[in-house]
């Protein structure tokens, strides 16, 4: 049979052409078209993963407004944030990298007055974003340091805030500087002091017996003139702690409609919300007081719900929700008094999982993880891929179809193609790293989970648990089949131990998760917490 040679080289260019195409879709695959999405990010503080009652069915109270997200959208089953207390948590949402990175946090939070822990140049969410034709905004609680004017009890009230979110990336900014018991209490906006907190005020334990039970305070009125003890804290004279919730919802509903137009027309927005519920003090509005049946904190979490309702409804009422992905979680897991809560009403914070806020286990660090995304994220799906807060920086990179530089995002991996398809894997997702209050370290890869210590690390000078004689210093835990944590195995898989060993302190040593040249640590190369690497 003769040979067409011109047919065949024809059949060869068509296949040579579908080839490329194939190879250019795929390298393609995660850059969105216009128009881009709206983002929003709720954030609540000290919110266990047994608060979601979608999470949850054995819940004490109900959250039909978190339940619509999960029902609506993908529950991250084995979603995590970053670590176990509230400022490193936040810095890793926002900057894609863990913050025991930096030199100035190894362990434990700051407080309200202090610099920034994210340094000038860093790349964020919000400053991606804005590259991108983004409105940004935060309303709530920041808890990453500015600079309040002066000294405490000696403030120049009408000086600017410095190094404040709107240095970060956000082009508005309304809220409070830290925790309430960290003070300063008044509303900041932008830049600008609303309120000179010139009276002074301190925990207040109410005598409720559930109350003392659980160690709860409020930082409520009456205010005093001058302070009467350390522990005072500034406070502005019209500042009250249980309408703060409200006036947070009240703004970003307000931005969020200011908002709408511009969204339509090409120009979408960036919403940052990170409430101050459900962490002490337990400041529930009087609308909400007795609604749950179970005591201040489950009438406070029904409020945390309400105002998640709030934050949806108008984004249905502006007709936003279609384009828009709403992401939801925690900065941790839920406060030590979870115990009173299961002793009391047999309601657990933290699930079925061991520990709470500032542990190493995952009660700690396991949160509610959850998104929506009409028309891209399947109704009612789920995963069970280890997934970490500081993913958001990646995932954010993808949706704009932006590629991250080396020295950004350092541990963020991009999550788009689950959020396409939950059944995806995503083999190129390295290890979780979680971090204890302590500053103590555990890896997660796949089913396992090496503590690198053994304790829970859950206060600032943990007693370690020395191993008995002939007994690993480690924990290791398959989380496939103990969850809880209950099952020690590191003695029967000491190759498992040694590898995740090499994986940690080559994450560790190497300044990132993600693939790319090795960069720096801040500070030093060594730090004590780094107990299974000689110094």
């Amino acid at each position: 049979m003769k040979t067409n040679i011109p047919t065949l080289l024809h059949r060869f260019n068509i296949s040579l052409f579908l080839v490329v195409c194939c190879v250019f879709l795929q390298s393609q695959q995660f850059a969105w078209s216009a128009p881009l999405p709206n983002i929003v990010v709720i954030y609540t503080d000290d919110q266990g993963y047994g608060d979601v009652s979608a999470l949850n069915p054995d819940a004490k109270f109900q959250t039909p407004n978190m339940d619509r997200l999960a029902k609506e959208g993908l529950t991250f089953t084995d979603g995590h944030c970053s670590d176990t207390v509230c400022t490193p948590s936040r810095y890793g949402l926002l900057t894609g990298r863990y913050s025991w990175r930096t030199a100035r946090l190894k362990k434990g939070v700051m407080g309200a007055d202090a610099d920034c822990l994210i340094a000038d140049g860093r790349m964020t969410v919000p400053s991606l974003l804005k590259q991108h034709g983004y409105k940004t905004a935060m309303i709530g609680k920041w808890h990453l340091g500015m600079q309040i004017p002066g000294n405490k009890g000696k403030r120049d009230w009408s000086a600017p805030v410095k190094d404040g979110p709107i240095t970060k990336g956000f082009d508005y900014y309304f809220g409070i500087p830290a925790s309430m018991n960290y003070g300063v209490l008044t509303y900041i906006e932008n830049d600008k002091i609303l309120e000179p907190a010139t009276k002074w005020t301190r925990k207040k334990h109410p005598k409720s017996e559930i109350d003392s039970g659980a160690a709860a305070y409020r930082m409520m009125p009456p205010y005093d003139d001058e302070p009467k003890g350390k522990g005072d804290i500034e406070v502005a004279p019209s500042f009250i702690d249980e309408l703060v919730l409200e006036t947070f919802t009240n703004r970003a509903v307000k931005y969020i409609s200011e908002s709408a137009q511009d969204a339509k027309s090409g120009k979408p927005f960036f919403l940052y919300f990170p409430v101050n519920s459900p962490h002490l003090p337990h400041s529930t509005h009087p609308d909400f007081i007795g609604k749950s049946k179970m005591g201040e904190y489950g009438d406070f979490m029904e409020e945390t719900d309400h105002r998640v309702g709030q934050i949806l409804k108008a984004l249905d009422d502006n007709r936003l929700t279609e384009n828009t992905l709403v992401f939801f979680s925690s900065d941790n897991g839920a406060e030590t008094n979870y115990r009173d809560w299961k002793r009391i009403y047999n309601h657990q914070c933290n699930g079925d999982f061991r520990g709470g806020k500032r542990d190493i286990y995952e009660g700690g660090h396991r949160v509610p993880f959850l998104m929506r995304w009409p028309g891209v994220i399947e109704p009612n799906s789920k995963s069970n891929v280890p997934v970490c807060q500081t993913d958001l920086l990646a995932t954010v990179a993808q949706i704009v179809g932006a590629k991250l530089p080396n020295n950004a995002g350092e541990d963020s991996f991009g999550l788009l193609s689950i959020m396409r398809n939950s059944s995806e894997v995503i083999p190129a997702h390295g290890p979780v790293i979680h971090h204890s209050g302590s500053g103590h370290f555990a890896i997660r890869d796949g089913k396992w989970k090496l503590n690198m210590f053994r304790g829970s690390g859950g206060s600032l000078a943990p007693k370690m648990v020395k191993p008995k004689k002939g007994q690993s210093p480690y924990e290791l835990y398959n989380l496939e089949t103990d969850p809880g944590e209950t099952n020690d195995v590191s003695a029967e898989n000491p190759g498992i131990v040694k590898q995740l060993t090499e994986s940690i302190t080559k994450i560790v040593q190497s300044g990132r998760s993600r693939d790319g040249k090795p960069t720096s640590n801040d500070g030093p190369k060594h730090w004590p917490q780094l107990t299974w690497i000689e110094k």
